[in-house]
C-alpha cells in the first residue's frame, strides 16, 4: 500500500510538471506582483500620491484589483488595516471591541476570503470557543504602520494561490532595497479612549522602522517594530438566543396564520446587561535581510512576528427563561412580553484570556537568468499559537438567588423567588420587569440572598503551522508578436492545525462570604442604547478569578480531560498562464489566459473519551456528561482535485477609457472546525437538548465568476468606474440539524435523569451522585443534531460603482463609492427547517473627502454598511439566525508637517459613537445592543 500511495504521489508531481512544461518556460519576479509596482507603493507621498498609485495599480493589472498603498513611510491610510481596507469598493469588515477584524468582499465572509503576507499564505488562530475555529484571519494583530500597501485580487488568477472566492488580499511590507540608502522614521502616539470604565485612558502606541544598504547597494537590513496598548468599554443589552417553541404557557392566538402557517412561536432564553473592560497589548516586529551579490540574483531572508494579548473582564446581571416560560406571541410570533415565575437573577463575571503568538521565517531567491528569463523561489515556516502557555481562556462564575419555593411539596426548595419578564421593543431595548416578594427583604441584590451556582473553565489552544514553497518563472517574449510573456510555477503547501478544546462545568455550595461583590447603579449605563430606564437598577461587578480562587481554596474545583483534533492539508498545485498583446480594429488589448490544478489531501484526527452517561446536577443548569476513562481515536481522510481556469481580457477603447471581461473559476475550502469528527453535547433538563458532529468529507466551495467593468481615468489620481459581477456557486456549507439518539459507550441512546428524578436528585456534589446519572430506564432524548454539510448551490451578482476626483491644484478630493450585492436564495424568517441561507451578503458605501496642500492634511470619512445576516447560529441555539442591523459610522484624521522631518497628527474613530444591534428572525428578537464610545489618537512622526 505504501508503494502505491507513493507511485499515486509520483504521478500527481509528474502530471503537475507536464503542465508546468506546456508553457515552455516562464513568471515574473514573483509572477503575485505582476505589475511590479513594489517600489512605486513605497515611494508615493501624501494622500493624493496614495490614491493616484492605486488607480495606476488598477488600471495596469491585469482581471479586477484594486489597492491602498501607504501614504509616506509607516503611514497607512487608516489606523487599523481593516478599517482601511472598508475604503476599497466591495470591501466590507466585521468589528470586534469597535475596531476593524475581518474583511468580507463582494458579500463573501471572511471565511470565503483568502489574506496572503507577502504572497505566503499566513495561519491564524484563536482561543475563544464562541470564535470557532476557521481561518478568517485577524487584522488586529498587524500593525498598519508596517505595511506598505494591499492588492485585493477580485477574479480568480492562476499565479494566485486559491482559497478566495470573495477576494485575495495580499498585504505587503517593504524591504531594503526599496529604498535609496538609509531611511528611518519613528511615530509615538497616545491613544485616547473615550469608553474606558476601568483602565487608562489614554495609551500609549509606539512604532518605528530603520532601513539601510551597505557594500554599495549590495546588502541591505530592514527593522521595524511596534508597541501598542489599549483600555476600552462595552456595554451590551441582550440575549443568549431565541427558542422555537420554548415556553409551555405561550398565547399564541395572535399569530397571523397568513405570515406563519406553522403557528411557530419564539421565546427568549435570557435577558443580559454586561459590563466589559479590556485590556489588549501588541507587539509587532519584521527583519529582513537582502543580499545581491550580481545584479541577476537577489536573496532575502526575513522574520515576521507579532504578539498579541487581550483579557476582556466581563460582568453580567440577568435572568434566564426557562421551560415553563409564558407570554403573548405577536403576529410574527414574537413572544414580545415574555416572564416566569419563581424564577431568580443571576449575577455573572468573565475573565476572557486571549493570547496569541505568530512567527513566520522565509527565504526568497529571485534570479534574473536572461533578459527574457527569470525565477523566483519562496519558501517560508509560519505558525500562529493561541495560549501558548497552555493556559485556558475563560473563566465563568455564576451567583443567583436561592431557591425559596418548594413546588414539589417534598421539603426541597427547587424554585426561585423572584418574578421575572420584559418587554420587547423592535428598534429599541427591552423593557425590563421583576418582583421579589419571596426572598428576605424582597431584595434580589442583597447579599443575604446571593448564593453561588456554577463555575466554568474552558478555552482553545490551538496552533497553526504552515510550510509553503513556491517556484515560478517568466519568461518575456523581447522581439515581435502578440504573446508577450508566458508565465508558470509550483507550489506545495502544507497546512497543520491542532487543537486542545477544554470545557469543565460545575455546581458547586462555595461559600462567597469573603467575596468582593459590589453593586453598583446602573445609571448611565447604555446611554446611546436607551439608558438604564427600566432595565436594572443595580449591576453586579465582581472579579471572576477572585471567586475562582474561592472554589480552589475550598477543594471543589476540578478539570476534564481535554479534547484533541487535528486538522493535516496538503495542497499541490501547478498553473501556466499566457499573456498577449495586441491591436483588434487598431483598439489595444491584453490577454490573459491561464489555468490552475491543484490537488489537497486531508486527514481530521479527534481524541475523545466516550460518555457513560449523563449526571442531573441541576434543575436551570446543563447536564455534565460522565466519561469513560479511555480515549478513542477517530481519523478520516479524504481529497479532492480541482481545475481553476482563468481569462482577462482588457480593451483600451482610447487613452482613457478601459473595458475588462473576467471569467475564473475560484475555490473556498471548508473551516476546520467543521471537519473535526469528534462530537460535542449541550443538554439542559426540560432541553434545549443540543448536538454537533463535524464531517471531515466536506468538499470545497467552487464558484464560476464573471466579470465586467468600465473604467474612465479622466485625469491623473482621477477616474470613475463602474463593474458587474456574477458568481455561480456550488457546495456551499451550512448546517443540517435533524433530531436524533446519542450513543453511550455501549452504542445505547442516552437518557434524560430529570424526567422521572431518583431521590435525592438533582444533586450538585462534587464528583457526581450516581443515583443522578442517566440510566437506559429513563427516557431516550431527542436531540437536535448539528452537522456541517456542503447543501446548495447559490447565483450572487452584484455592482461596484466607484468615482475618485481631485480637484485640480486645490488640495481638495473626493472618493465615493456604492457596491450593491443580491442573492437568488431568500432566508424564510418563518421556516424553522431552514438548513442553509447566504450569511454577508450586504450593500455597502464609503464617501471619503480630502484636502492636502502646504502640508496641511484632512481627512472625513463615511463608512456604511446595510443589513445582512450574520450566520445561522445565536449564542446559544445552532440553527435559529443572527442579523446584523445597519451601521454608518464617521472617521476623521488630521496632520500637519511642521518641518520635511516632523509632523503631527490627530485621528478620531467612531466620532458619532455610533452603536451595533443584532437581532434573530425579527427586530424585536434583540441579541445584542452594543455600546462603544469615540477613540481618538494623537501623536508626532520623525523621519530620518
Amino acid at each position: 500500500m505504501k508503494n502505491c500511495n507513493k507511485i499515486l504521489k509520483y504521478n500527481k508531481v509528474a502530471s503537475a510538471m507536464a503542465l508546468v512544461m506546456l508553457g515552455a518556460i516562464a513568471p515574473s519576479s514573483y509572477a503575485f506582483n505582476e505589475n511590479s509596482q513594489e517600489n512605486e507603493v513605497i515611494e508615493v507621498r501624501g494622500i493624493r500620491g496614495a490614491l493616484a498609485s492605486a488607480a495606476n495599480i488598477k488600471r495596469e493589472s491585469s482581471g479586477v484589483v484594486d489597492a491602498i498603498t501607504a501614504e509616506d513611510i509607516g503611514k497607512f491610510p487608516d489606523t487599523n488595516l481593516a478599517e482601511s481596507l472598508q475604503r476599497i469598493t466591495g470591501v466590507s469588515i466585521d468589528r470586534a471591541n469597535n475596531e476593524g477584524n475581518q474583511v468580507s468582499v463582494r458579500g463573501f465572509g471572511p471565511t470565503f476570503n483568502l489574506v496572503t503576507l507577502n504572497n505566503r499564505q499566513m495561519p491564524t488562530s484563536s482561543t475563544l470557543l464562541s470564535n470557532g475555529i476557521n481561518r478568517s484571519f485577524n487584522f488586529r494583530e498587524i500593525a498598519a504602520e508596517s505595511v506598505s500597501g494591499v492588492e485585493v485580487y477580485k477574479t480568480g488568477k492562476a499565479h494566485v494561490a486559491s482559497g478566495g472566492i470573495g477576494a485575495t488580499i495580499n498585504v505587503q511590507t517593504a524591504k531594503p532595497f526599496n529604498y535609496d540608502g538609509f531611511k528611518a522614521v519613528a511615530s509615538v502616539k497616545g491613544v485616547v479612549d473615550t469608553s474606558v470604565d476601568k483602565g487608562d485612558s489614554v495609551t500609549p502606541e509606539l512604532s518605528g522602522m530603520i532601513s539601510n544598504t551597505f557594500m554599495d547597494g549590495k546588502f541591505g537590513v530592514l527593522l521595524a517594530l511596534s508597541h501598542a496598548e489599549r483600555d476600552s468599554h462595552k456595554e451590551r443589552v441582550g440575549s443568549q438566543g431565541w427558542i422555537p417553541e420554548r415556553g409551555s404557557n405561550v398565547n399564541k392566538s395572535g399569530i397571523d396564520s397568513s405570515l406563519n402557517p406553522n403557528g411557530t412561536h419564539w421565546a427568549p432564553l435570557t435577558m443580559d446587561a454586561d459590563n466589559h473592560d479590556y485590556e489588549r497589548e501588541r507587539q509587532n516586529g519584521q527583519l529582513v535581510l537582502q543580499y545581491a551579490p550580481t545584479h541577476t540574483l537577489t536573496a532575502t531572508v526575513d522574520y515576521t512576528m507579532s504578539r498579541f494579548k487581550e483579557i476582556d473582564n466581563m460582568t453580567r446581571t440577568s435572568f434566564w427563561l426557562d421551560g415553563d416560560t409564558g407570554g403573548d406571541a405577536d403576529a410574527n410570533g414574537t413572544v414580545t412580553n415574555p416572564f416566569r415565575n419563581d424564577d431568580e437573577l443571576n449575577f455573572w463575571a468573565f475573565h476572557f484570556l486571549n493570547e496569541t503568538e505568530n512567527d513566520s521565517i522565509g527565504l526568497n531567491l529571485e534570479w534574473i537568468a536572461s533578459d527574457s528569463l527569470s525565477f523566483n523561489f519562496d519558501y517560508h515556516d509560519s505558525t500562529s499559537h493561541a495560549q501558548p502557555d497552555g493556559q485556558n481562556s475563560e473563566f465563568i462564575i455564576n451567583l443567583k438567588n436561592p431557591r425559596v419555593n418548594d413546588t414539589n411539596n417534598d421539603g426541597i426548595p427547587d424554585r426561585g423567588g423572584v418574578d421575572v419578564g420584559y418587554t420587547t421593543s423592535p428598534d429599541g431595548r427591552p423593557n425590563v420587569f421583576f418582583d421579589a416578594a419571596d426572598l428576605t427583604g424582597q431584595d434580589p441584590f442583597a447579599k443575604e440572598n446571593i448564593e453561588f451556582d456554577l463555575f466554568q473553565n474552558r478555552g482553545l489552544e490551538i496552533e497553526n503551522n504552515i510550510k509553503q514553497f513556491q517556484l515560478h518563472g517568466e519568461w518575456v517574449n523581447n522581439g515581435d508578436g502578440a504573446l508577450a510573456k508566458i508565465s508558470f510555477g509550483v507550489m506545495n503547501t502544507d497546512y497543520q492545525i491542532d487543537t486542545k478544546r477544554r470545557k469543565t462545568s460545575a455546581f458547586v455550595p462555595v461559600d462567597i462570604s469573603t467575596l468582593d461583590l459590589q453593586f453598583r447603579s446602573s445609571e448611565g449605563f447604555g446611554s446611546q442604547i436607551g439608558g438604564n430606564q427600566n432595565l436594572f437598577p443595580l449591576l453586579a461587578d465582581f472579579n471572576a478569578l477572585e471567586a475562582l480562587d474561592l472554589v480552589k481554596e475550598q477543594g471543589y474545583f476540578f478539570e476534564l480531560d481535554p479534547t484533541f483534533n487535528s486538522v493535516q492539508e496538503e495542497t499541490f498545485s501547478a498553473f501556466v498562464a499566457f499573456d498577449f498583446i495586441g491591436d483588434f480594429n487598431n483598439i489595444p488589448f491584453t490577454l490573459n489566459v491561464g489555468v490552475r490544478w491543484e490537488d489537497t489531501d486531508v486527514k481530521a484526527v479527534s481524541l475523545q473519551r466516550e460518555r457513560i452517561a449523563l449526571n442531573y446536577v441541576n434543575t436551570a443548569g446543563r447536564f455534565h456528561e460522565v466519561f469513560a476513562p479511555d480515549v478513542n481515536n477517530v481519523s478520516l481522510e479524504g481529497g479532492y482535485t480541482r481545475l481553476l481556469p482563468n481569462v482577462d481580457f482588457s480593451l483600451e477603447l482610447t487613452d482613457e477609457i478601459m473595458a475588462r471581461f473576467s471569467y475564473s473559476t475560484t475555490l473556498s475550502r471548508p473551516d476546520i472546525s467543521s471537519l473535526f469528527p469528534s462530537t460535542t453535547i449541550d443538554a439542559r433538563p426540560t432541553g434545549p437538548y443540543n448536538a454537533s458532529i463535524g464531517n471531515p468529507n466536506l468538499k470545497p466551495l467552487e464558484s464560476q465568476n464573471l466579470d465586467l467593468s468600465l473604467e474612465w481615468y479622466y485625469d491623473e489620481g482621477s477616474y470613475i468606474s463602474a463593474g458587474y459581477f456574477i458568481k455561480y456557486v456550488e457546495n456551499f456549507i451550512g448546517v443540517t440539524t435533524r433530531e436524533g439518539t446519542m450513543p453511550d459507550v455501549n452504542g445505547n441512546p442516552l437518557t434524560d435523569p430529570s424526567i422521572n428524578p431518583r431521590t435525592g436528585c438533582p444533586d450538585e456534589v462534587v464528583g457526581g451522585n450516581p443515583a443522578c446519572f442517566s440510566t437506559q430506564d429513563d427516557p431516550a432524548i431527542n436531540f437536535q443534531i448539528a452537522t456541517p454539510g456542503n447543501l446548495d448551490d447559490a447565483q450572487i451578482d452584484g455592482w461596484e460603482l466607484n468615482l475618485q476626483h481631485m480637484f485640480g491644484e486645490s488640495g481638495f478630493g473626493v472618493v465615493a463609492n456604492y457596491t450593491a450585492v443580491e442573492g437568488d436564495v431568500v432566508y424564510d424568517v418563518y421556516d424553522v427547517n431552514n438548513t442553509f441561507a447566504l450569511t454577508g451578503l450586504s450593500d455597502s458605501a464609503n464617501l471619503i473627502g480630502f484636502y492636502e496642500k502646504n502640508g496641511l492634511q484632512i481627512r472625513l470619512a463615511y463608512n456604511w454598511r446595510d443589513d445582512f445576516l450574520l450566520a445561522l447560529y445565536q449564542p446559544q441555539r445552532a440553527g435559529e439566525p443572527t442579523f446584523v442591523e445597519e451601521y454608518g459610522q464617521w472617521d476623521i484624521n488630521a496632520s500637519y508637517e511642521v518641518s520635511e522631518a516632523v509632523s503631527v497628527f490627530v485621528e478620531g474613530i467612531n466620532i458619532t459613537e455610533e452603536v451595533t444591534r443584532q437581532h434573530g428572525r425579527f427586530k424585536d428578537q434583540l441579541l445584542s445592543y452594543d455600546q462603544y464610545g469615540a477613540r481618538y489618537n494623537v501623536g508626532v512622526t520623525v523621519k530620518f
